[in-house]
């Protein structure tokens, strides 16, 4: 055969691989979710994330370290109370004794600017409801008392030491007004990573679990319908003109459509989370077998960047970022 284009010349040794390679995966891309839950004293793995824990103060400190050892570009927070302190209004949200906060406190003592911190800006893992904000009388989510809310959720998180605070409630308003909070108190640094394509997805089940959740129902009357494409723009459009620094789709990988749609579009770095469901997903089918896991895991991350994310939320970003180094 002549006079052929032969594409596999490039394709023959792991070096010329490397040298064409279109898209790279490093561990600055990656950030460890984690999880702190007040009243314990070590850490307590979550049963349908196996490798995945609820941390004690204690243990969360160490599984930072390790995971700035091993290079990942940040870690993003939430917390889980006790259930005697969940309410209505989410108080212990803005306490700043309250898990997150003292969480936050706790790694910033401990890595300080050797990463990026970020915390859950959202009120669902402390009421009593599980909804992500004040439920009115109708039974409805009340969206303009949810966002004074998430101000004062704001401030504490800014005062506690985060970096970067992350609105994942999908209420409208919630970015701007959550910069005049923080611009009003002198928070002028702290930045917004802005959930804004968060979808109504039946994979954040695991995370429930995660985090404890009360909820009864759904969030289907705020978070985007799985139907939905060019609302993302829309929403995309609303948290860049109120001031986000980042932007973020979640779920990343039933969603590299949406991903691809804001990476065109979007004027600051995008992120995408690959959720607790995604992550069950994998590690249940490498468990049994019928996966090889390491290669699986990194070819994930690989499409998610490769769809248009400059960071990616993964729970295997320590384990990947040892991998990739």
């Amino acid at each position: 055969m002549t006079g052929i284009d032969r594409p596999r010349r490039l394709r023959r040794t792991p070096a010329l691989r490397r040298l064409v390679a279109e898209t790279t995966l490093e561990p600055r891309h990656l950030v460890l979710p984690m999880f702190v839950a007040d009243g314990l004293t070590e850490a307590r793995e979550i049963s349908s994330m196996p490798g995945v824990h609820q941390h004690s103060l204690d243990s969360l400190r160490k599984a930072a370290a390790e995971a700035v050892e091993a290079g990942v570009g940040g870690l993003m927070l939430f917390g889980v109370p006790l259930a005697a302190d969940k309410d209505a209004v989410g108080s212990r949200a803005s306490d700043p004794d309250g898990i997150l906060n003292r969480g936050l406190r706790a790694l910033a003592a401990e890595v300080g600017d050797a990463t990026v911190i970020m915390a859950d800006t959202c009120l669902d893992e402390f009421t009593d409801h599980g909804h992500c904000g004040v439920v009115a009388p109708d039974g409805g989510v009340d969206n303009d008392a949810t966002v004074e809310r998430y101000v004062e959720m704001a401030l504490a998180q800014a005062e506690a030491g985060a970096d970067l605070l992350g609105t994942s409630g999908m209420m409208d308003g919630q970015v701007g007004a959550i910069r005049d909070g923080l611009d009003a108190a002198g928070h002028l640094d702290t930045g917004i990573l802005a959930y804004a394509a968060k979808y109504a997805s039946a994979f954040y089940g695991p995370f429930r679990e995660a985090v404890a959740s009360s909820l009864q129902g759904d969030r289907r009357t705020y978070q985007q319908d799985p139907a939905n494409r060019r609302e993302s723009l829309r929403e995309l459009e609303l948290d860049l003109a109120e001031g986000a620094d980042i932007v973020m789709v979640k779920p990343a990988m039933s969603y590299l459509d949406i991903l691809r749609d804001v990476a065109d579009r979007s004027t600051v770095p995008v992120a995408a989370y690959q959720i607790s469901g995604e992550y069950a997903m994998i590690t249940a089918a490498a468990e049994r077998g019928w996966i090889d896991r390491r290669g699986s895991i990194l070819e994930s991350l690989t499409g998610i960047r490769r769809a248009g994310a400059d960071i990616v939320l993964t729970y295997w970003a320590t384990e990947a970022s040892h991998w990739l180094r």
